[in-house]
C-alpha cells in the first residue's frame, strides 16, 4: 500500500520544494528508483549503451515477460536487465530474495545485485547482464565479479564475460536462479535507497520505519514483502528514495529529525548482514508533520539523503475503525481487465495462474489447506494436469461460495511448504486497500 504523503528532498536543493506524486507513476515507483542513472563519481565509467529499451507486461507483483521480436539486444526499462537475443523469443522472469540464496555464499562473496529467475530456451538467449549496485569509480580493476547459479538446489560460481560500472555479463549456460556477486579487496561502496513507511493507526501520533537498502530490486522486494507481513498495517510514503552519497560498508548511520522525535536505534551500521535482516530505523513523533528526516554518517556527520514529509489534503476529520475495514477496494494486475470488489469470487483465470505454480505436492496442498478430501481429489479428472489443478481449486471455489475472494485463497495457501510461485501469483493480485490514517486520508 502506498501513501500520498507530500515529500521533498533537499539533497541537491536547501530550499523546500515539494515533489508532487504521480499517480500514474505508483505502479513500478520502486523499479523506478533502480533505473535511475549511478552517482556522479561512477558516470564517468560507464560505457555507452546501444540497447532497445523494453517494457515488460507484468503478470504478477514481480513476473514479468518480454516479446522480443528479432536478433539484438534489449534492455528491460524495469529491472535493468539486458538481454542478448539470437531470434525472436519470449522471456518470462521474477526477482528472488538473496535471503533465501545468500546461504550459499562462501569466501568472502558478496550479493552485488538483484537476484532472478529467468525462463527461456537457453539456446536463444545468449547473454545476460545483471544491474549491479557497486560505485566502481576508485577501484573498477580490482573487483572481482561471478554469478551465483543455483542448479537444483545447487549453488555454482560461475564466472562473467565483462562488467562496466552499471552491469556484469553473463554467458547463459541454462536457466535457474542467477545473480551477480562480487569479491573486493577492500570495503565496498554501494548506490543506496531509504523507504519509508508510516504506521496506519487512529492516534494523532505518528511512527514510521525507515529502511536503509542497496539499490536492488531483491532488497526492495524483501523490504516490501516484510511490511505487508507486518502485525502491524503501514503504508508507503512516496518521495525521492535514492541516496545522495554512496553507503560504504561497516559504517555506521544516524537518523535525525526535525522536531526532535525518538528514534531508535540510534545508529545502524550497514553491512551485507544488516542489509539481509532488514534492519530499520523506527521513529515516532507525538506532535503532526511536517517532519524533516536526515539520514547522515555517525562519524563525519555528513548528510546522505534527507527529505521533508508533510501532511497532505485532508479529506476526513475523522475515520473509525469500522469504516477503514469497509473502504473500497481496487484490484491490481487484473487479467484481461477485469475488476473484482473485496467479496468477489476468484475468477477463472486467477485460478489457472495458480493451477500452473502448483508442483506435485498439490493433492497435499488440497488437503491440509483447502479442506478438501482424498475422495474429492479422485473425482477430479482430467488428462491435463494443469486442468486437474484447476478444477480442485474451482470446487473449493464453488464450495467456498461468497468467502472465495484472491485474499481468502492468498491467506489459506501463504505457508512454508505451498510453491513460491503460488503465493507470488496470489500476492500479485491482493486487492490494495485505500486507507485512511488519523484525521488526514493522504499522507
Amino acid at each position: 500500500m502506498k501513501a500520498n504523503y507530500e515529500g521533498s528532498t533537499e539533497a541537491n536543493n536547501p530550499g523546500d520544494q515539494d515533489t508532487a506524486v504521480d499517480p500514474k507513476a505508483e505502479e513500478h515507483s520502486e523499479e523506478v528508483a533502480l533505473t535511475q542513472p549511478c552517482c556522479e563519481r561512477c558516470k564517468a565509467i560507464l560505457q555507452n549503451e546501444n540497447y532497445d529499451s523494453v517494457t515488460p507486461r507484468k503478470l504478477s507483483r514481480d513476473r514479468l515477460q518480454l516479446m522480443l521480436e528479432d536478433e539484438g539486444t534489449y534492455k528491460c526499462s524495469v529491472t535493468g536487465l539486458v538481454f542478448e537475443v539470437s531470434q525472436k523469443v519470449q522471456i518470462q522472469y521474477s526477482t528472488l530474495s538473496w535471503s533465501k540464496f545468500g546461504m550459499f555464499l562462501k569466501d568472502s562473496w558478496k550479493f552485488a545485485g538483484p537476484i532472478f529467475n529467468i525462463e527461456c530456451d537457453p539456446s536463444i538467449l545468449k547473454s545476460v547482464q545483471f544491474p549491479h549496485t557497486l560505485c566502481l569509480a576508485d577501484q573498477e580493476s580490482k573487483v572481482t565479479f561471478s554469478v551465483l547459479h543455483v542448479k537444483n538446489s545447487r549453488p555454482l560460481i560461475e564466472p562473467t564475460v565483462d562488467h562496466s560500472g552499471s552491469h556484469v555479463k553473463w554467458t547463459v549456460t541454462s536457466l535457474s536462479p542467477v545473480g551477480p556477486i562480487v569479491q573486493t579487496p577492500q570495503l565496498a561502496e554501494h548506490h543506496g535507497v531509504v523507504l519509508v513507511y508510516k504506521e496506519v493507526c487512529q492516534r494523532p501520533s505518528c511512527s514510521f520505519r525507515v529502511y536503509l537498502a542497496t539499490n536492488n530490486h531483491s532488497d526492495i522486494k524483501d523490504i516490501s514483502k516484510e511490511v505487508r507481513n507486518s502485525k502491524k498495517k503501514y503504508v508507503k510514503i512516496e518521495k525521492p528514495p535514492t541516496c545522495q552519497r554512496l553507503l560504504e560498508e561497516n559504517k555506521k548511520y544516524r537518523l535525525t529529525s526535525e522536531p526532535e522525535g525518538e528514534i531508535a536505534p540510534v545508529d545502524l551500521q550497514f553491512t551485507m548482514a544488516v542489509v539481509k535482516i532488514k534492519g530499520y530505523f523506527e521513529a515516532f513523533f507525538e506532535q503532526p508533520p511536517p517532519f524533516k528526516l536526515s539520514l547522515i554518517e555517525a562519524d563525519s556527520g555528513q548528510t546522505v539523503w534527507t527529505a521533508t514529509l508533510r501532511e497532505g489534503r485532508k479529506r476526513s476529520s475523522s475515520t473509525s475503525e469500522e469504516e477503514l475495514s469497509n473502504k473500497r477496494t481496487k484490484w491490481e494486475d487484473m487479467p484481461d481487465g477485469v475488476r473484482n470488489a473485496k467479496n468477489t469470487d476468484v475468477t477463472d483465470q486467477q485460478l489457472m495462474m495458480v493451477a500452473k505454480e502448483m508442483g506435485k505436492e498439490w493433492k497435499q496442498v488440497a488437503i491440509c489447506y483447502l479442506s478438501l478430501s482424498m475422495q474429492d481429489i479422485e473425482e477430479v479428472q482430467d488428462e491435463d494436469l494443469t486442468m486437474r489443478k484447476f478444477k480442485m481449486l474451482d470446487l473449493w471455489r464453488r464450495r467456498a461460495k461468497g468467502d472465495a475472494n484472491v485474499a481468502r485463497l492468498q491467506s489459506l495457501l501463504n505457508q512454508k511448504d505451498v510453491p513460491n510461485g503460488v503465493r507470488d501469483v496470489l500476492e500479485g493480485q491482493l486487492p490494495v486497500l485505500e486507507m485512511r490514517c488519523g484525521q488526514s486520508a493522504a499522507y
